[in-house]
């Protein structure tokens, strides 16, 4: 019993992960630590990759493009019931918010670990999470999401709202389907571009229209709930330096969120999930104006990309409350037992081209060694290839202090230490704006990115970046572009990718004797020394206190 409730449990001791790269090897360490069993799904471009090595089992689903692979169903739930899984996570991205796949999970009797096909639908659509959440009382930014989606209408409802307004699709994320309007001059070409982009990323022509918020932060409240009607939030996450609308830094908690600001937004989006009867991890995003005005946007039914963050200012592990949720157990948590201590960052190290429209970048990682004494979630090694067919975000970097400012500055001094070498990256353009005054007084919005970008573009080339080697630093001062590409044809930079490439195909010394005779699917389980692999037996370890995992090595 939970108080006069009858607790309903739904046992499981396998789960599929339905994902790949970071994400997958974060939710295997905790349900290794909770002695679940796991199963990997890979696509042909992730053969080698370290999460099929880390898992228990794993299944190929299909070819490297997405929709032949991790976007496939069928083939994941075949996955699920061929290796005696009996529940399935879906991490974030692919078929995380997807209706269609809970269901399927649910009527091959499998624990969809997240919310119910419902609850997705129902928050899935921009228009109708809108409606629902105005019915349960949250503000909401004023505009139209009428079904009339003709031309002549949208443009007069445009008028009516105002410009500038936001175009938005009212299906997927991710910035695709969005526009900013300025005039109604420039709305016809950009209704017609931004439906052409949804239809062709969510098969989903239908946009929204909202009054556009001037330099807003972008706010998220995370949110759990369980089965019985109890809900927490844990605070908020400020996620406001983006480019394309797309997140780059988080950080917990917000600058420009006070205490009463905080259990205001809070008690809001924990009456809007009971409203709803949510289960699992959800966020509520919003949008916060200069004068603390704050409207909903949106709301996401899964996991955040940022959840570290939360978890380090929480000591929570977010994804043991999903699995302990999804097996029915009564969410263990008061929303007066919550604690925050300290601030944390997040930057998510992506392979791109900042100089050049952050045009995604694909290839081998020659040379690959995370910071030392920071959280780093990735799933690299050196010599791994970097396909082309999924989100170019590689590693997420995430520093914990006292103090902002001591967060920034570890997160810092922990980016300059990474070494990522032989694909573009956007290392250099995440420690430009780590340092950029506006955003260390903590004043960024989200037109951060646009209004300081000349300026953070110049910093990317004359800050400098020192190169660490493996055993020491190489003590030499170099451009930050020096140490992401093999670009330069210096005799130098000529030998150090000789040495990387031949680290990547050769195991070394160091390795053939910590690991003679290594299974492929082994597990590391030293937590008093560093694991070592070579990059095709890629021993994975997990330390008992979780949190400083990665592929290769302690970080």
């Amino acid at each position: 019993m939970s108080g006069d409730r009858i607790v309903k449990l739904t046992p499981f001791r396998k789960i599929l992960v339905a994902n790949r790269g970071e994400i997958a090897l974060r939710v295997m360490r905790t349900a290794r630590r909770l002695g679940f069993a796991t199963v990997a799904v890979y696509s042909d471009a992730d053969l080698d990759a370290p999460h099929v090595r880390a898992a228990d089992q794993a299944v190929r689903i299909g070819e490297p493009l997405p929709a032949q692979s991790y976007l496939r169903i069928d083939a994941i739930v075949a996955a699920a019931k061929a290796t005696g899984a009996d529940a399935v996570h879906p991490g974030y991205g692919f078929l995380a918010e997807n209706e269609d796949f809970a269901a399927a999970c649910r009527d091959a009797d499998l624990v969809f670990i997240g919310p119910s096909p419902q609850a997705i639908e129902s928050m899935g659509n921009k228009a109708g999470a809108k409606a629902i959440m105005q019915q349960a009382g949250v503000p909401c930014v004023p505009g139209y999401q009428g079904e009339d989606q003709s031309d002549a209408t949208m443009a007069a409802e445009a008028a009516r709202i105002g410009f500038p307004v936001m175009i938005k699709a009212v299906a997927g994320g991710g910035g695709r389907g969005m526009r900013l309007v300025e005039s109604a001059a420039a709305f016809p070409d950009h209704l017609r571009s931004a439906r052409s982009e949804a239809q062709g990323a969510f098969g989903d022509p239908t946009v929204i229209l909202e009054r556009a918020i001037v330099e807003p932060r972008h706010i998220e409240i995370q949110v759990f709930g369980d089965r019985y009607g109890n809900a927490v939030h844990l605070g908020e996450r400020d996620c406001s330096v983006q480019r394309r609308h797309q997140k780059l830094i988080e950080e917990a908690p917000s600058p420009a969120v006070t205490p009463q600001l905080r259990a205001r937004m809070g008690e809001i989006a924990v009456k809007a999930v009971k409203a709803i009867g949510y289960e699992g991890a959800g966020t509520l995003e919003f949008l916060l104006d200069g004068a603390g005005n704050f409207y909903f946007m949106e709301m996401n039914t899964r996991l955040q990309v940022e959840h570290p963050v939360t978890e380090a200012i929480t000591g929570l592990d977010l994804v043991e409350l999903q699995l302990r949720i999804a097996s029915g157990e009564p969410l263990a948590l008061r929303q007066e037992d919550v604690r925050f201590s300290g601030h944390a960052i997040e930057v998510r190290l992506c392979s791109e081209d900042a100089r050049h429209g952050f045009m995604p970048q694909s290839g081998k990682m020659l040379e690959w060694q995370p910071a030392d004494h920071l959280r780093v979630e990735h799933a690299l090694y050196s010599g791994i290839d970097i396909p082309p067919f999924y989100d170019s975000m590689i590693a997420k970097v995430i520093a914990h202090g006292a103090t902002r400012d001591e967060a920034r500055r570890r997160l810092i001094h922990g980016l300059e230490q990474t070494v990522a070498f032989g694909v573009t990256t956007n290392q250099a353009f995440l420690t430009a704006c780590l340092r950029h005054d506006v955003f260390a007084q903590g004043g960024a919005t989200t037109a951060f990115i646009g209004q300081h970008a000349d300026e953070l573009l110049a910093r990317c080339s004359t800050s400098p970046t020192r190169t660490r080697r493996r055993g020491g630093w190489a003590g030499r001062w170099r451009p930050p572009s020096r140490c992401r590409c093999a670009s330069p044809s210096t005799a130098r930079s000529a030998k150090l990718k000789s040495r990387a490439t031949a680290r990547a195909t050769t195991p070394s010394a160091r390795t053939a004797r910590a690991a003679p005779s290594p299974s492929p699917r082994s597990t590391a389980a030293s937590s008093g020394s560093r694991p070592t692999a070579s990059p095709k037996a890629c021993a994975i370890a997990a330390p008992a206190a979780g949190f400083t995992f990665c592929a290769t090595a302690w970080c």
